[in-house]
């Protein structure tokens, strides 16, 4: 990609009533656009992100077994007041609609109790489980308060995974690997140290879930985290009960802002037994099937990195999820810079390096001021210098590291960079 054609552009400043640290600097990087408070549309640079948090996800849960669906947000109110869960008293986000006959409809929020009725024409007896199926699809909120960015929208992707169990023993299995995979996930797009298993409310449905919390200094939440056990607790559970069964102490907890960027629930039989979702087991019985749910945000976790990562001078992207791996700058104007500039593009090009190659007439200041704000791993320069030299110079935006790297070398360099 030339940057001189790329449609965004950097800006100096992000519109005044943005306060979230995220769309602040993802708006003045070009990355994303506001249209209304909640509401963000993703330009290429946020869009190459996003997809690349959505292939992680993909091949997490493709790893544990799961299937993927891509299920309807327009959602009729039948199987909603089946559950209790289509009543504004009941739940107090709801977008609804009408069709021109009148009838009512939802923009869906989740996607439980449209699973469940789906799974009743593919479930007949025990034979047909353990299963489960997730999909990465667009939900709809009608939040009161949409002031974080794209951590807290109205309009936003989700991937949102169910898994169906003869019962609570056949699920936990499940539920551990599917645990398991979250953490995978969040080391994989750059968050692992800073993201916690935490114990929280499990509702209606079992005595805890288990949400992801990424600390970070404007985090919503406040979790309490164990550095000895690796485990952390959210605020709105911790008593004496929590800390027992956790066999954890209060003076050992370090209080943490964080953000929530996963979480996973058991359901139990609550959708399937008022929805009709049953199995017959092998003494040929009728048993409702038991269920979890397992979401990730992944605009939540793109907001999350930027919060979590960031400098004073821009965003920090970690390799594999940012938009290019190499941030190519050409300065100076002779002939022989912006050839060795173009065959340095092609050659990364044939070694299939993702590369954002500013050819733009600017001056030096300006453009190593837009590669910070970018935060794409890698800075390549060519200059005269270098050309002199032989010699070119990588800096690493994430440790701010200069290496000098001869020219015959730079190609293995970047390829091996991780």
């Amino acid at each position: 990609m030339y940057q001189s054609k790329l449609f965004s552009k950097t800006r100096k400043e992000a519109p005044k009533d943005e306060v979230s640290k995220n769309a602040e600097l993802l708006i003045k990087a070009g990355f994303i656009n506001k249209e209304m408070a909640g509401v963000y549309s993703y330009l290429p640079l946020g869009l190459r992100v996003l997809n690349n948090i959505n292939k992680i996800i993909r091949e997490e849960m493709n790893r544990l077994g799961s299937q993927e669906v891509f299920l309807t947000s327009l959602q009729e109110k039948e199987n909603w007041e089946k559950t209790n869960r289509w009543s504004d008293e009941v739940v107090d986000n709801w977008f609804k609609t009408k069709l021109k006959n009148e009838t009512e409809l939802g923009l869906a929020f989740t996607h439980e109790e449209a699973l469940t009725s789906l799974m009743k024409n593919h479930v007949r007896s025990y034979k047909d489980l353990p299963f489960s199926a997730y999909q990465i699809q667009t939900k709809f909120r009608n939040e009161a308060r949409a002031k974080s960015g794209i951590m807290r929208c109205r309009e936003f992707l989700m991937k949102d995974m169910y898994s169906f169990s003869r019962d609570e023993k056949e699920h936990l299995v499940f539920y551990e690997k599917a645990k398991q995979a979250y953490v995978t996930v969040f080391k994989r797009v750059g968050l692992g140290e800073k993201t916690h298993l935490t114990f929280a409310s499990g509702g209606s449905f079992c005595k805890y879930s288990h949400e992801f919390q990424t600390a970070a200094d404007t985090g919503e939440d406040l979790i309490y985290y164990s550095a000895k056990n690796k485990i952390a607790i959210n605020k709105e559970v911790l008593n004496a009960e929590v800390l027992g069964d956790l066999k954890l102490e209060q003076k050992d907890l370090q209080e943490l802002k964080a953000v929530e960027v996963g979480n996973i629930f058991t359901l139990g039989i609550k959708f399937s037994e008022p929805l009709g979702l049953v199995y017959l087991d092998e003494a040929g019985e009728k048993k409702p099937v038991f269920m979890g749910s397992y979401g990730i945000g992944p605009g939540r976790v793109m907001g999350a990195v930027v919060e979590s990562l960031a400098d004073d001078k821009g965003i920090v992207w970690p390799v594999e999820i940012a938009p290019f791996k190499v941030h190519l700058i050409e300065i100076g104007t002779s002939e022989d810079v912006k050839k060795a500039a173009q065959d340095l593009y092609s050659e990364l090009q044939k070694a299939e390096v993702e590369v954002l190659y500013d050819d733009r007439d600017l001056r030096p200041g300006e453009k190593f001021a837009d590669s910070d704000l970018l935060g794409i791993p890698l800075r390549i320069i060519v200059s005269e210098k270098t050309l002199i030299s032989g010699e070119y110079e990588i800096k690493e935006r994430a440790l701010g590291q200069v290496n000098m790297v001869k020219e015959i070398e730079v190609v293995n360099f970047v390829k091996k960079y991780k």
